[in-house]
């Protein structure tokens, strides 16, 4: 940048700059010149650098199960989507808590919600 003759307006030509703490700097406007820097009026600052340009550091949105994984909870799962008296509502809800049940038990359908779930699918008589 081209310097002009005329003292730096921020520290006065001394080219340092204090605060109230006794603490002192360079100063940022003519950076430790002592003169004014000539304004040029346009300041680049794209970043054109590849690290200015890294992914987001968002997590992946990991997709759920649609059908249980484990060989009793597809079988209970099926027998819930083959039920004819059951509605599309009851059939989704059911199988949302099939394969929440799996999460939650470390992948296993016990023997006490598989009574449970053929219970309420099943017609009342």
């Amino acid at each position: 940048m081209p310097l002009s003759d005329e003292s730096c307006g921020v520290c006065g030509g001394d080219r340092r700059i204090g605060n109230p703490f006794g603490l002192t700097a360079t100063c940022p406007s003519c950076h430790g010149s002592g003169r004014k820097s000539e304004d040029t009026g346009f300041h680049d600052v794209t970043k054109t650098k590849p690290s200015h340009h890294r992914q987001t550091n968002r997590v992946e949105v990991v997709a759920k199960t649609q059908w249980p994984t484990t060989p009793q909870g597809a079988q209970l799962a099926g027998e819930v989507r083959d039920h004819t008296s059951t509605t599309a509502e009851a059939k989704a809800r059911l199988i949302l808590e099939i394969i929440e049940h799996e999460d939650s038990h470390g992948g296993q359908c016990t023997q006490t919600f598989l009574k449970k779930i053929r219970k309420q699918v099943r017609p009342r008589v």
